[in-house]
């Protein structure tokens, strides 16, 4: 229950803003990135992406490795600042 309160806990003068951070996890065969929020009841997924997706963009092998981590956080960037409306600023 500590450490939940501590990773909901904010500054006295954000006013219930939440506090997002990127979490990176890596499997045996992917990299995965979630940007994501906490709440004292769990967290929220505010949007994901994994390295299976970049063979879309032309990158079919080697989804483990350091540059494939680098393109995931891109595209879960992306993705984060196109559902925010900031992504033709």
């Amino acid at each position: 229950y500590r450490q939940r309160k501590r990773l909901v806990c904010q500054d006295k003068n954000k006013y219930q803003s939440p506090k997002y951070r990127l979490v990176v996890r890596f499997t045996n065969t992917q990299v995965i990135c979630q940007i994501v929020y906490s709440l004292v009841d769990g967290d929220r997924i505010l949007c994901q992406a994994n390295s299976k997706e970049l063979a879309r963009y032309g990158l079919s092998v080697g989804l483990k490795n350091y540059a494939a981590a680098y393109c995931t956080g891109l595209l879960a960037a992306r993705r984060l600042l196109q559902k925010v409306g900031l992504d033709d600023v």
